[in-house]
């Protein structure tokens, strides 16, 4: 088992976009599994690879026993929206309701570059579309409605890890995608 250290809220990787995915190797493989086991450990229902230090476009997801991952994630999601709350392994201890689309259509590859296409409703939905938003440098409080952000923000600030020095960036071993950078 490979947990690693989860990057908490302040940490300037969380807001950058990450690279697409080029190879598909033991290296990736080995990114997937550490992403499973330090979300199976903390315990939480997904976690995305900038979240352990890995500016890459992958992240993991366990649902209602559901366990997979998607590399280079492209959503399709539905008009009907959901209100639930949300919380966050980079944010500990702190949820709030968040709007997001009911029904989602996340198409991707998985560790060995074949095509995936994965359909989830409700608690996958959101995850799915939570751990994307990660890929793209957003968090779940910037979905927030501007009174709730700002609770939100409040509570972050007087949390204990609040401002904790993050850990050192780690280069990836994997291309690079100028289109990212």
């Amino acid at each position: 088992m490979a947990v690693q250290p989860i990057r908490l809220f302040g940490d300037p990787l969380l807001r950058t976009p990450a690279a697409l995915v080029e190879t598909f190797d033991k290296e990736l493989r080995k990114l997937v599994q550490d992403l499973t086991d330090t979300m199976r450990d903390a315990p939480g229902s997904g976690l995305a690879a900038p979240q352990i230090g890995v500016s890459l476009r992958v992240f993991t997801w366990w649902v209602d026993d559901q366990l997979g991952h998607l590399c280079n994630p492209v959503l399709d999601l539905s008009d009907e929206m959901q209100d639930g709350e949300e919380g966050c392994l980079s944010i500990p201890d702190l949820a709030f309701d968040t709007k997001r689309s009911l029904r989602v259509v996340a198409k991707g590859l998985n560790e060995h570059g074949e095509p995936v296409v994965v359909e989830g409703s409700e608690l996958l939905g959101r995850a799915l579309q939570h751990e994307t938003d990660h890929l793209d440098g957003i968090l779940f409080v910037d979905r927030l409605d501007a009174e709730t952000r700002k609770v939100a923000m409040k509570a972050i600030r007087e949390a204990e890890w609040f401002g904790e020095q993050p850990p050192e960036v780690r280069v990836s071993p994997h291309t690079v995608s100028a289109r990212w950078l």
